[in-house]
């Protein structure tokens, strides 16, 4: 938790948090998720492994879960807790470059891909560039499942997805909503 706090402090704008996501808002971003048919799963912003840990407990034995983590800290401490896992691969660098990851393991599209990244305090082009690559990455059929403190950003999302589902978490500090989004006939 301190780790956490001091990465937050030297750069609020890509942590976007003062303390990990809770166990249950982790629980809530799993609702949507269909395991059993899920081939590909990639986790943005994994920070400490929160979610990660929700991915690895549930997947599927074939499932191969891409976790991309930009802050070195953070891979390392990624690296620490999951390489070791069966079809789980930690990448230092940024979600922007979803695509080269995915193919570079074989596949043309995500069946999932669940976000912790911090789009309210995130530069704009930084979230266009992300935005727009999910939208490649997960194709037709995929879905992108993120979290945001507020509805201020729904619009945003709308531009790139159509929301096809949301779920609040009332146990997580602060509360928050879970957004799962798709490829709709209004993205750009």
């Amino acid at each position: 938790m301190l780790k956490f706090l001091i990465q937050f402090l030297k750069n609020p704008k890509r942590i976007g948090a003062i303390a990990p996501s809770g166990k249950f808002l982790a629980k809530k971003m799993m609702l949507p998720v269909n395991f059993q048919n899920a081939d590909c799963i990639v986790e943005y912003g994994p920070g400490t492994g929160v979610f990660t840990k929700e991915l690895v407990k549930r997947k599927n034995k074939k499932t191969k879960l891409i976790v991309i983590e930009q802050n070195h800290l953070f891979y390392k401490m990624l690296k620490g807790k999951f390489e070791n896992q069966p079809g789980v691969y930690i990448i230092e660098g940024s979600a922007e470059n979803v695509n080269k990851y995915i193919k570079k393991l074989g596949f043309k599209h995500a069946d999932y891909i669940i976000s912790g990244l911090p789009f309210a305090s995130l530069p704009s082009a930084l979230s266009e560039s992300i935005l727009k690559e999910t939208q490649k990455a997960i194709g037709r059929k995929g879905r992108f499942i993120t979290f945001q403190y507020s509805m201020v950003k729904r619009k945003f999302f709308e531009q790139y997805f159509r929301l096809s589902g949301c779920l609040l978490e009332m146990r997580n500090i602060p509360p928050a909503y879970v957004l799962v989004m798709k490829l709709g006939r209004h993205t750009k």
